[in-house]
């Protein structure tokens, strides 16, 4: 990724401690949502940055690492499936990138968020679609929020090793969703998703 210009043109205006601001974890059957918020320096070599999605797990990883030696600040917001299942899974990504974003210290003066939603701040924000393609520190996030949130899937995997959490990281693939079926639910379930919710009275 070569493109810094949302954050050029904010430091134009008179911003410095700029946060690109992503989630992963919105559409899986299981485990919580995680957003990240990153503010990196104005100039910073990270090769192969990209949107999370187009990485490979190794190249994640690596990547996790070298954001986290340079950033100034990074953030993270986790909402559980008991949240999503109260508020919705729209309301518990805002949510958490809210959360991500009151956690960094030093605090932003401008936030870069991924999609079309602004997120609940005080602070000037701009929402940028497709973002985590687009814009540096919102890749950088999305690096972040992802592995953070595998990280979280492969404990679960421990705890409830029937489900297969460590391969799927919650995902509905085939195999997820026969293990729901054979076992039920368990606790980390999203009981009003569907592929879920059929199978919330034979819970685990």
């Amino acid at each position: 990724m070569d493109s810094e210009s949302f954050e050029k043109t904010a430091r134009k205006e008179g911003y410095s401690k700029i946060a690109g601001i992503d989630e992963a974890g919105r559409g899986p059957l299981a485990g919580p949502v995680v957003a990240a918020a990153v503010i990196l320096p104005e100039r910073v070599d990270l090769v192969h940055l990209d949107d999370s999605k187009k990485l490979s797990p190794g190249r994640r990883e690596q990547l996790f690492g070298a954001i986290y030696d340079h950033a100034i600040s990074i953030g993270i917001g986790i909402v559980d499936p008991v949240e999503i299942d109260r508020i919705n899974i729209l309301q518990a990504s805002l949510l958490c990138m809210r959360m991500a974003a009151d956690n960094l210290r030093p605090h932003p003066d401008y936030l870069l968020v991924d999609g079309t939603f602004h997120i609940e701040s005080s602070l000037p924000q701009e929402a940028v679609k497709h973002g985590d393609r687009r814009c540096l520190s919102i890749a950088a996030a999305s690096i972040i929020a992802k592995v953070t949130r595998d990280r979280l899937m492969e404990i679960y995997d421990d705890e409830f090793p029937e489900f297969g959490f460590g391969r799927h990281k919650g995902y509905g693939t085939k195999a997820h969703c026969a293990a729901i079926r054979a076992f039920g639910c368990s606790r980390i379930h999203r009981k009003t998703f569907r592929g879920v919710k059929e199978y919330v009275n034979r819970q685990g």
